[in-house]
């Protein structure tokens, strides 16, 4: 019984099943030990990022703590941008690194960084071990840490000889546990529950904090009885079904018109779990200017952090909710009623008035209409989304039922995030259907990992539109950099269609709109992973579109006034014709 052993039964103690990683020299003796414990899965991607993002996606998906692990080196560093992604989006990660021998510390041995100190600012908390009994106390307050409170990542560096040492004298493994949430105090209710009792014009503004906190339930309950009209961050997206009547969609910068237009004109925000992002808030001074604020949140950090709170509810947000309920039966039927109906009659009336069409001129692909279409024929699917135009159009378009079915880089943006962390999800959840939906430069970030999910014969289903450019560089470039296009062509891209088939995936093209229904279906219906190549317009843009420096009541939007969108303009000299 060696330090790597002992952690391998240990990790098996705190419920992990699944784990993401990479081996080399610095965590051999880990990987040696996973010979003996059958109870632990591991995954191999085909590059340690490929690895972080899984642990990512599988933690995003169920709930649980999603554990990586890497060499010391090129290994940890590769680890890094899961790593900063799981802080910002807060997600509950621990991440086991090699290091090398502790003698050799601090005298440049190969492959030796210092993946504490670089790290440092982008974890929760970080551990060394330099003895192998540091290890009972550190393995159970990091995954204490990663889960407790505002979920995040947790660093485990292990030098190697501290993984060969002598263990058989520690105790077998017992786990901390969750730390018990904050309630809210009585004081901070009454202070919202005043606010609320006295608006006549309220909205929800939901973030990613509802489903970090089991607060879903709650939440739809809160609204069904207070009637408020919701908007949701990208990552509070499915807190309330899509065609709920009172889900005026997303706010922000690529918000629906309905959403934005409603906290521009609300006399209160009740923010629940959200952080005032600026993709959200658009110009901070002018958002929400009629409003005052009642914001709940598990983290006392973000309570005023970037807007004055009138009222601050900290602690557990399924129980504020909850209880918050329970009071406002009593409070919401007072002089303001009817404001409050007129009010929600007038929300309403604009949701139905700005709606998305999916009734797009021509004969090739809308990809709004498409992915619109994929989310209704299936319903019950996961989706894992790259970063750029796709993503927008994933979160506006996609008919969402639960927050952690939609899996989004949102702080931190990282392309080559959605192939992997939908591995991930496929791992967390087998039984269920997980869609990757990506374009064609993200695809290119993470691509290896089609190896991956060919060697676990992973189903994830994969939809990957092609604009054959950078489209959201390009969409700022068109309309804020007078076209002066820089560095988005990505015309040579190779035929995506050829590239999966190569890896031994199920290939499948569709280039106009006529055939898109046929195509979904026959994504779906493939056995095993298979991808699905679609060619779209390299012009087509994402509306509407709050500008840099404007606040959120200043979209531009082509469906309400046509003058904001200059003339399609060819990317290219020569366009290159995409693969048949």
């Amino acid at each position: 019984m060696n330090g790597a052993r002992w952690l391998a039964r240990a990790l098996v103690a705190e419920g992990v099943d699944t784990l993401f990683g990479y081996p080399g020299g610095a965590i051999m003796p880990f990987y040696d030990a996973l010979h003996d414990t059958p109870q632990l899965r591991h995954v191999l991607p085909r590059h340690e990022q490929g690895a972080a993002f899984a642990a990512n996606g599988y933690a995003r998906a169920s709930g649980r703590v999603g554990v990586c692990v890497a060499t010391s080196g090129p290994g940890a560093s590769n680890l890094v941008t899961g790593i900063a992604d799981a802080m910002l989006d807060s997600v509950p990660m621990v991440v086991i690194t090699g290091q090398v021998p502790t003698q050799l510390m601090g005298t440049d041995a190969f492959q030796e960084l210092d993946v504490f100190g670089m790290t440092m600012p982008m974890v929760k908390h970080s551990f060394i071990a330099r003895r192998v009994e540091d290890l009972p106390t550190m393995v159970g307050e990091a995954f204490r840490l990663a889960r407790s409170g505002r979920p995040g990542p947790v660093l485990i560096d292990l030098p190697k000889d501290v993984q060969v040492a002598d263990a058989a004298h520690l105790p077998a493994h017992v786990s901390s546990g969750t730390d018990a949430p904050e309630a809210p105090t009585d004081a901070s209710l009454h202070a919202a529950l005043a606010l609320i009792a006295q608006a006549q014009r309220p909205v929800l503004y939901a973030g990613g904090g509802i489903a970090l906190g089991d607060a879903v339930q709650a939440f739809r309950t809160f609204v069904d009885a207070t009637q408020i009209p919701a908007v949701l961050t990208l990552k509070g997206l499915g807190a309330l079904p899509t065609q709920h009547p009172l889900n005026l969609g997303m706010l922000g910068m690529h918000g629906s018109r309905a959403a934005n237009l409603a906290v521009q004109e609300a006399d209160l925000l009740i923010v629940v779990g959200a952080r005032f992002d600026d993709r959200a808030t658009g110009k901070l001074a002018e958002f929400a200017p009629h409003a005052r604020v009642v914001h709940m949140d598990i983290d006392a950090c973000e309570i005023g952090k970037l807007r004055h709170a009138d009222a601050g509810v900290r602690g557990d947000i399924a129980t504020t909710l909850t209880r918050l309920t329970l009071a406002c039966a009593a409070h919401l039927h007072g002089r303001h009623g009817a404001a409050r109906k007129a009010w929600r009659a007038q929300c309403k009336q604009r949701a139905q008035q700005f709606a998305a069409r999916y009734d797009a001129p021509g004969s090739g692909v809308y990809a709004p209409a498409l992915l619109k279409r994929l989310s209704e024929l299936a319903p019950d699917a996961t989706v894992a989304c790259d970063v750029g135009q796709h993503q927008m159009w994933v979160a506006q378009h996609w008919r969402m039922d639960h927050p952690r079915k939609h899996l989004t880089s949102g702080g931190l943006g990282a392309m080559g995030f959605g192939l992997p962390a939908a591995l991930g999800a496929q791992e967390a959840k087998p039984e269920t259907r997980v869609v990757c939906v990506s374009g064609d430069g993200s695809i290119m970030m993470n691509i290896q990992e089609l190896a991956t999910l060919r060697r676990y014969r992973s189903p994830v289903k994969i939809v990957l539109l092609d604009n054959q450019a950078l489209g959201m560089v390009r969409q700022w470039q068109e309309l804020f950099f007078e076209q002066r296009y820089s560095e988005i062509d990505l015309s040579d891209n190779p035929d995506f269609a050829a590239v999966a088939a190569a890896f031994g995936i199920t290939a499948l093209h569709v280039d106009r709109a006529d055939g898109v229904d046929a195509a979904l279906q026959a994504l779906l219906d493939a056995d095993g992973p298979a991808l699905l190549h679609v060619a779209i317009d390299t012009a087509a843009n994402v509306w509407p579109l709050v500008p840099p420096n404007r606040n959120n009541g200043q979209m531009l939007d082509p469906a309400v006034d046509d003058a904001v969108v200059a003339p399609a303009r060819t990317v290219t000299e020569t366009p290159h014709a995409l693969p048949a």
